[in-house]
């Protein structure tokens, strides 16, 4: 009796944390179809349509600004999977005191303010040519403060290996990097897929990094906030909806690749 009242109470409490976080989300979209509404949550005298969606496919700076997150968010993501997953199988390599130092240093930006990291990144681009600035140094920034993600999600698979893959390979006559690419990251490619997603969302929801070294590139959370200070026009809505549904639509067939993958 005690634990079905456990299991009830748990279920409830999720049932109410799923509603506190998607229910505004879900009403958000719903207002993203009323333009004649000037503020979220006011039900009086809607019109139903879909003008937002309409005035956004018109606006080309808001067009600009969404090309422009998803370039960096996909560019960012994908160097920092990549780098992250051979920086990951390095350390796992290493003894155990390096290993925990290496590991330590890699988390810097994890644990550290974003503020903070921000600020060290206006100033070191800073000692470079002003071709730097802009898209590049974003690219750069968010490569490396997404680049731990990666390394978390791969780090538990690599544990998880049998220790003697490696050395399987190499008996078998494959070299090195034979032996990496075809036995070992095949079975980290679970890690790496949640890893990339991880770095996406990041990528793309990051304001404080991006708002100190963009230069003249505008990004989603950058030109929001600059919206903020005359009141957030109503077409931000159907931008906000979009990306949520993509982003949606993105981790659904990350997790069915990952389920598929594990079922092989």
């Amino acid at each position: 009796m005690r634990n079905k009242t456990f299991k009830t109470v748990g279920w409830i409490f999720i049932a109410l944390m799923l509603a506190f976080v998607y229910l505004p989300i879900i009403i958000l979209i719903i207002f993203s179809f009323a333009p004649t509404s000037k503020a979220i949550g006011n039900w009086a005298n809607i019109t139903w349509s879909a003008d937002l969606y309409a005035e956004l496919m018109q606006n080309e700076g808001i067009l600009e600004a969404i090309k422009n997150t998803f370039i960096l968010a996909l560019t960012s993501s994908t160097l920092a999977t990549i780098i992250g997953t051979v920086g990951a199988v390095g350390i796992h390599k290493l003894k155990r005191r390096p290993k925990a130092i290496v590991n330590g240093m890699s988390q810097i930006t994890v644990v550290n303010a974003e503020i903070v990291t921000g600020a060290a990144f206006m100033l070191f681009f800073t000692l470079f040519p002003r071709e730097l600035e802009g898209f590049p140094a974003l690219i750069i920034a968010h490569t490396i403060i997404t680049m731990p993600y990666v390394l978390l999600s791969v780090m538990p698979r690599l544990t998880q290996l049998n220790p003697n893959l490696y050395e399987a390979g190499l008996d078998l006559g494959a070299g090195p990097l034979r032996t990496l690419v075809t036995v070992i990251l095949p079975q980290l490619i679970p890690g790496m897929i949640a890893g990339f997603g991880l770095a996406f969302t990041l990528s793309l929801d990051d304001y404080v990094i991006s708002k100190f070294i963009n230069g003249d590139v505008q990004t989603i959370s950058t030109m929001i906030y600059s919206a903020t200070k005359k009141g957030i026009p109503a077409v931000w809505r159907a931008v906000s909806s979009l990306i949520f549904v993509v982003i949606l639509v993105m981790l659904i067939i990350m997790n069915m690749a990952k389920r598929k993958k594990e079922d092989k």
